[in-house]
């Protein structure tokens, strides 16, 4: 399953209490991941869930603090898993280690915490957001919405669902130029019939803090989202 993309761990009712606040997911002696619970979770009230995933070279504390100040306004559980190698396995060659490895820690999470599967994200910045939009994709039964902070290209491997799609870019990025990347992307999935929300800013490669907004205004659905 996992050369295919493909992710079985879906949302359950969860068993006992389980803590808020920042936490290892203690599923790796290496490289292993990082899990925000909003200080406001209650278990009787599933929670919006954004996985993200960092960038190459990067760890899981990049990828929480994409959307980290506007978890508790928000009421959002961030997962952020970190790739078994530099980068994300696809970018590397092929889907496996890092399918399984987000596998197992989604399978943890929905065991201990009441996730909203119609707010179920998978998001991230540059090659977290090649990343995000290939598993996306692919297991569009699974994510209900997808953030793509200045992604470089997508390589999903099949089409599962229709999950909502969020991309930003900045006009001025010269790691993963507009040119070639979004603005190739954003017509693609739009000709697939995607439901795409796309945003353009005048900036270099990185997530400004009015983009992070945005994009979890649309996650949640609400209009009032405050860091």
């Amino acid at each position: 399953m996992t050369a295919e993309g493909r992710l079985r761990a879906r949302p359950s009712q969860p068993v006992g209490a389980a803590p808020a606040g920042l936490q290892r997911l203690e599923l790796d002696v290496g490289r292993d991941g990082l899990l925000y619970v909003p200080a406001g979770y209650r278990p009787d009230h599933p929670a919006p869930l954004a996985v993200m995933l960092h960038g190459a070279g990067g760890n899981a504390q990049h990828g929480i603090s994409l959307l980290h100040e506007l978890a508790d306004a928000a009421g959002l559980i961030l997962l952020a898993p970190e790739s078994r190698r530099q980068t994300w396995d696809v970018i590397m060659g092929g889907y496996g280690p890092d399918v399984t490895y987000l596998d197992r820690a989604l399978a943890q999470l929905f065991a201990r915490y009441g996730v909203d599967p119609a707010r179920l994200a998978v998001g991230g910045f540059s090659d977290g957001a090649s990343y995000a939009l290939s598993l996306g994709i692919t297991n569009g039964d699974l994510f209900s919405h997808v953030i793509a902070f200045s992604p470089g290209f997508m390589a999903p491997a099949a089409r599962k669902g229709a999950p909502r799609l969020f991309i930003s870019h900045g006009t001025r990025d010269q790691v993963l130029p507009i040119g070639p990347c979004s603005r190739r992307i954003v017509p693609q999935v739009e000709r697939a019939g995607y439901d795409v929300l796309y945003h353009e800013f005048d900036g270099p490669h990185t997530v400004p803090a009015e983009i992070a907004r945005e994009a979890v205004d649309w996650l949640i659905g609400r209009e009032d989202i405050r860091a």
